[in-house]
C-alpha cells in the first residue's frame, strides 16, 4: 500500500487500502497494517525532516523507493507511533528491505535507521498493551 501511495503521489490513501487483496487476511492484521499506512504515511513529511535533520548527505527522495517506505515505516512505528520497540521495526524494515530492494537495500536500510537512532533521543519502550493494539489509532 505504501509503495503504491509512494510511486502514485495522486493516490489517496483510502484508495491505495481499498486497492489491497485483503481477502483471506487475518482482521486484526490486516487493521493493523492499515493503521501503521495511515500513520506513517500522514507523518512521511515529519519523518522525512527527521531524516534531513539527523543524516548528512542522505535525502528521503533520493533514496530507492522501496528503501524510503521501510525506513519511513521503522520511524514511524518504532519512534514517531511508539507501536513496537525500536531494535524491532529495526529489523522487520531491514527484512522487508531485503525481500523486495535492492542487493543492497538491507545495508542500506540498517545504516540509515542506526545512524538516525543514534542521533535522535531515546526512544521510551511502547506500553505492553499499545504494541499491536489496533483500537486505537493516532494516524
Amino acid at each position: 500500500m505504501l509503495y503504491s501511495l509512494d510511486i502514485r503521489r495522486s493516490e489517496d490513501v483510502e484508495d491505495a487500502i481499498d486497492c489491497f487483496p485483503s481477502e483471506g487476511e487475518d482482521e486484526d492484521v490486516f487493521a493493523y497494517a492499515v493503521r501503521l499506512v495511515r500513520g506513517s504515511f500522514g507523518k512521511r513529511m515529519e519523518i522525512d525532516g527527521l531524516i534531513r535533520e539527523h543524516l548528512t548527505g542522505w535525502r528521503p527522495e533520493r533514496m530507492v523507493a522501496v528503501d524510503r517506505i521501510a525506513v519511513r515505516l521503522a520511524l514511524y512505528e518504532g519512534v514517531v507511533g511508539r507501536l513496537t520497540p525500536v531494535p524491532v521495526a529495526i529489523s522487520e524494515a531491514v527484512e522487508l528491505a531485503k525481500a523486495f530492494g535492492t542487493d543492497e537495500s538491507g545495508k542500506v536500510v540498517n545504516g540509515v535507521l542506526g545512524k538516525l537512532v543514534r542521533a535522535l533521543p531515546p526512544v521510551p519502550e511502547p506500553e505492553a498493551h499499545e504494541a499491536g493494539d489496533v483500537s486505537g489509532s493516532d494516524c
